[in-house]
């Protein structure tokens, strides 16, 4: 079967708390005014990308994951591994946790927990993101939930355009408005919602998930430290854990990466230019298959790369 680069016809999410800005950004026909997730590279059976080239044009990827699985070099694990996101936030998400791979698997029917990363895209000046708690312990915890003390309970960092972050399982957070960034979890659409600022959905307000939060919350909380990434080298390693392997490549006029990942998903963020003289330009997302061999990228861009790790 012949190599090639795998692009995705996006799914769109409407939300609450989303906005306009991917239209503005990258340009994508997107549903609404409040939309708030493109999911860029999914095979979740919430948001099934559709492939739009060859050879496996009009098929979901998780009908490719399960049908060519050479194509991924036989990666091995019952899903496709990670799912990537844009999230665009015009207003306040819910403030949240995310559980881990044995407590989702025990209480969510199987599922994946959620480790994620952000790389932030755009952000409002003295944005902010919500990043762990100050309880010191978990009376202290569900003594501030239980009374809505959130005020109290979360902390906030400042962040600006270029940042990156690892959000691990237990961790408290939530995205501010004024922010849009690249998400990279694993294949998962579990969420607890510990506070929703009583904001209305429909005429009704959306479920919170006190009693698990307060079951998964890592207390104390981790130093979840901000980075600054550089817009200088090459290459530049954002996160290994786990569960992926990011990379940000800055393309000033060429860039070579020797591809020998079983599976890379890559992101154009900036900028424009093109991979093996494929035309490349901000918003676009693609799957580079095993063995596919060198990636010439060549042009003015910045790119996110994403690897997974396999499990044991």
């Amino acid at each position: 079967m012949n190599k090639e680069l795998l692009f995705f016809e996006p799914v769109f999410k409407t939300l609450v708390w989303g906005g306009n800005r991917m239209r503005d950004v990258y340009g994508y026909d997107i549903p609404s005014e409040n939309t708030g997730e493109c999911w860029a590279i999914s095979a979740h059976p919430n948001g099934d990308c559709v492939c739009i080239s060859q050879p496996f044009k009009g098929m979901t990827l998780s009908r490719i994951w399960n049908t060519y699985p050479e194509v991924f070099g036989n990666f091995g694990g019952d899903r496709f591994p990670l799912l990537l996101k844009v999230i665009d936030a015009a207003s306040d998400l819910s403030i949240q946790v995310h559980p881990d791979d044995h407590y989702a698997r025990i209480h969510e029917n199987g599922s994946l927990g959620k480790t994620e990363c952000w790389y932030i895209l755009e952000c409002d000046e003295n944005a902010k993101l919500v990043i762990g708690h100050n309880a010191r312990s978990k009376e202290e915890l569900i003594s501030m939930i239980d009374e809505g003390r959130f005020s109290e309970l979360i902390r906030e960092v400042p962040i600006k355009k270029g940042d990156f972050i690892q959000i691990d399982p237990g961790t408290v957070h939530a995205i501010k408005g004024g922010v849009m960034l690249l998400e990279t979890q694993e294949n998962s659409d579990v969420t607890y919602r510990l506070y929703d600022y009583d904001r209305l959905f429909e005429g009704k307000k959306r479920e919170l998930h006190l009693a698990q939060s307060k079951e998964v919350i890592t207390i104390p909380a981790k130093e979840n430290a901000v980075v600054s990434t550089s817009d200088d080298r090459p290459f530049e390693v954002l996160i290994e854990c786990d569960h992926y392997r990011v990379l940000k490549i800055n393309v000033k006029e060429r860039a070579t990466l020797e591809d020998n990942a079983s599976l890379r998903l890559v992101s154009c963020v900036e900028g424009e230019g093109s991979i093996n003289g494929i035309p490349l330009k901000k918003g676009q997302h693609f799957i580079v298959p095993k063995d596919y061999g060198e990636l010439l990228f060549r042009g003015r861009m910045t790119l996110i790369s994403s690897v997974p790790v396999a499990q044991r």
